[in-house]
C-alpha cells in the first residue's frame, strides 16, 4: 500500500509540474490593456513570427524591476542578434498602475508594458510567484518559464533565445 501511494503522489506532482510550467503549449489570447488604457489582446503580440519574453512584473517587486533592468541592459542587444520583443506585464492593481509610467521612465525602459490588472492572463497560465518569465517560440508556443530572479538568470535566457534562433 505505501508504494502506490508514493506512486500516487508521485504522478500528482509530475502531472502538477506539467500544468504549472506551461512549456510547450500555446500562449492565452486574452485582452489586456496598454499603459494609456487601449485594450489589445496578446495575440497581436505574440502572432508576428518573433521569439517573445513575456515578463509579468508589479511596481512593488523588487525582484521584478531587479531582472527587468538587468533585461533592459542587453535588450538592444538581444533586438539586433534574434529580432525579438519582450513584453513586461505588469499585474498591478488600479491603484498600483498609476505608478507604471514613472517606474518605466526613470528605469528607462525601451521595451513594451501591457497590463494585466484583472490578472486575467496570470490566472490563464496558472502561476502566483512573480517575477514570472516566459519565453515564446516564433509561433507563439511557450518554450520555457520560469519564476524568481537570481543575477545571471538573462545569460540562462539568452542561451534559451540563441537555441531559438538557429
Amino acid at each position: 500500500m505505501n508504494l502506490f501511494k508514493s506512486l500516487s503522489v508521485f504522478v500528482v506532482l509530475v502531472i502538477s509540474f506539467a500544468f504549472t510550467n506551461n512549456v510547450n503549449n500555446p500562449f492565452p489570447s486574452i485582452n489586456i490593456k496598454t499603459i494609456d488604457g487601449k485594450t489589445v489582446n496578446t495575440s497581436d503580440y505574440t502572432s508576428k513570427g518573433k521569439i517573445t519574453v513575456v515578463s509579468f512584473w508589479a511596481t512593488w517587486c523588487t525582484p521584478c524591476k531587479r531582472e527587468l533592468d538587468a533585461i533592459n541592459e542587453v535588450y538592444a542587444d538581444w533586438v539586433d542578434k534574434y529580432d525579438i520583443q519582450l513584453l513586461a506585464i505588469t499585474i498591478d492593481d488600479a491603484r498600483g498602475l498609476t505608478k507604471v509610467p514613472a517606474t518605466i521612465q526613470s528605469k528607462g525602459w525601451e521595451f513594451t508594458v501591457l497590463a494585466d490588472s484583472k490578472q486575467e492572463l496570470q490566472q490563464a497560465l496558472n502561476f502566483q510567484t512573480i517575477p514570472q518569465t516566459f519565453l515564446l517560440d516564433q509561433k507563439g508556443e511557450i518554450v520555457y518559464a520560469h519564476n524568481g530572479y537570481s543575477p545571471g538568470d538573462e545569460i540562462k535566457l539568452e542561451e534559451k533565445i540563441a537555441a531559438l534562433k538557429k
